[in-house]
This record gives structure tokens, sequence and C-alpha cells, in this order.
């Protein structure tokens, strides 16, 4: 059996998928499962272990006829016999049709014709548990299992190496993150915390705990951001992981994540460590499982981000 799963979005989208993946798993252990998801999607796939293959696709492009004949040839070229899409375009549905995949499942819309098997969308829960609801059109009810990734030897190999490189083995570090997409600015999303802000949470935490390490976690869209900490803080050190795998072993390293709404704040509950994360425009109840007390959602009383009280955030940390 080939089961063929369309993921749009980014590398949260990505993650937030995985427990439906692991679901789908268990319940057909013999069956091959591939996704197609952006390319800029496509590196998260090195923590799951339930994936085969990996295609891309852009479904935020200006597709033309022949971007979805490739599609079409793509999808058709492997048989498969179930497909789930959170993609809500009619026309990817219609491709998924006309290559005869005969169970095809997918959100309930008013434009779902080519859908043989819809579900009405609940978009007020956990949006890991709004994925896993795809699967009651399978006769699937288990419950959302615990988003979980499966991180490389290799990676966790280099993460300790980086480790005592910065003179962290010893001592345990907090790990800050504070950037954001270059989509999601694009979008006019601001989730990116103040630098004073994080400047004075950084001074109270070397006030009361001079030992131990604050390292900023700096990926290709976060120089800017780092680069104004490190001007107000000289002191933290700096770590760039430069893949999925290795981002996820540095953070399960970390005594403690402060970041806000991002890729590795799901990285944080994927592998178990204390987070405290920060939300403006997006909403924690849907982004972090409420069923665990190590990963807390501090959100603003408005939309803007930087509204959240620095001593807000240092009352949540001292307390645990």
């Amino acid at each position: 059996m080939r089961i063929l799963a369309l993921i749009p979005g980014g590398i949260s989208d990505q993650l937030l998928f995985f427990p439906t993946l692991k679901t789908l798993k268990e319940q057909y252990p013999q069956a091959i499962i591939d996704v197609i998801v952006e390319p800029r999607s496509k590196n998260t796939y090195r923590v799951c272990k339930y994936v085969q293959e990996v295609l891309v696709f852009d479904f935020q492009d200006r597709n033309g006829l022949a971007d979805y004949l490739n599609l079409l040839g793509m999808i058709r070229d492997r048989e498969y016999e179930l497909a789930i899409t959170l993609e809500k375009n009619w026309a990817v549905a219609f491709l998924l049709w006309l290559d005869g995949i005969p169970v095809r499942v997918g959100y309930k819309t008013n434009n779902s014709w080519f859908i043989n098997n819809p579900i009405a969308q609940k978009t007020e829960q956990y949006t890991a548990s709004m994925y896993h609801d795809l699967l009651t059109a399978l006769n699937i009810h288990t419950p959302c299992p615990d988003l979980t990734i499966n991180v490389p030897k290799d990676d966790i190999d280099w993460a300790e190496s980086e480790q005592q490189r910065l003179n962290l083995k010893s001592t345990g570090y907090i790990l800050i993150h504070g950037g954001a997409s270059p989509l999601t600015v694009r979008q006019g999303i601001n989730k990116i915390y103040p630098v004073p802000k994080w400047q004075r949470i950084i001074e109270d935490i070397q006030m009361k705990q001079p030992n131990l390490p604050i390292v900023l976690l700096c990926g290709p869209d976060d120089i800017n951001w780092t680069n104004e900490m490190l001007s107000l803080c000289p002191t933290v050190k700096v770590i760039s992981p430069p893949d999925m795998g290795k981002l996820a072993a540095v953070i399960a390293g970390a005594n403690l994540m402060l970041c806000t709404d991002s890729a590795p704040m799901q990285l944080a509950v994927a592998v178990g460590t204390y987070t405290i994360a920060l939300f403006g425009p997006t909403q924690a109840k849907k982004l972090l499982p409420s069923n665990h007390d190590r990963f807390i959602g501090l959100q603003s009383l408005s939309d803007k981000i930087a509204d959240i009280p620095t001593d807000k955030i240092l009352e949540q940390m001292w307390k645990n």
C-alpha cells in the first residue's frame, strides 16, 4: 500500500503533522508513506522515521498548467491508494481524482468536490489534533499522539561537540530563540520580541545564575536579530546548527528554551525541553499541547508580542 500526504506550509506545519504520520504508520505498518511539501520544508523530514520519500511542490507559487502537469505525473508514477491533503485548492484535489487515487481525504470546504472523504475542520483546537482528525475519515479514532521526532546519532554527536566547544557540557544552558521567518515578516505577522526586553531577561538571569550560560540560537534568518542581541549582551554565546537534526539535538540539550512561536519551539516540544514561548498574533492554545506542564505559552493581551511584560516572563521562569 502506498499513502501520500500533501502538507503545504512551513516547518512548524510539518512537525505538527508528525503525529498523524505516526498513527498512519501504526495503523498500516507495511505501507509506504510519501509526502509532498514546499521546498522550504523538505529538511524537516531529516527527523521523521515514518516517511520514505519527500517530494516537492511549491503550493504558494503562482502555479501554471505546466506545474500542475508535473505534479500530476509525479503522483501518477507512484500509484497511490490513499491521499490525505491539507491543501484546500480544488485544483490539487482534482489532480488526485484525475490520478485515480481511490481514497482522498481532506477538509470539507465549499469547493471540495474531488475529496470523497471530507472532514469538518475544527480550527479552535491544538493544530496537531486538528490534523489528526482527518484520520476519522478512515475510521481511525485513536487519540492524537504526542509530537516526537527521531534525531540521527550523527546530529547528536555534532551537538555534543558544539557543547564542548562552547564549554556547556558541565553546566547546561538556557537557549533563546527570538527570530522569525521572512515569510511571516512579509505577511505582516510580527513574532519578534523586542531586543531591549530580551536584554533585561538576560541580565536578570546572569544576576541570579551567573554560572549558567545563555546561548542564542541563530539560523539563516536570525542574523540581524543575533547581531542586535550581541551588541547589547556581548557575553552570551551563539550556536548555528546547519540542519534540522542538529538543531533538534541542540534544543534537546538545553535546560530551558525561551522563544517565540517558531519551528524551534515545535522542536522543543518534540524533544521534551522545558519551554516558555511568547505569543502575540498567534494563539498558544493552537500551537502548544495543553496536556503537558513543560510547555508554557505566554499570550499577549493584545495581538502585539511586545506587550508581554518581561516581569511575567521572569516570574514564570523562576517559578519553575
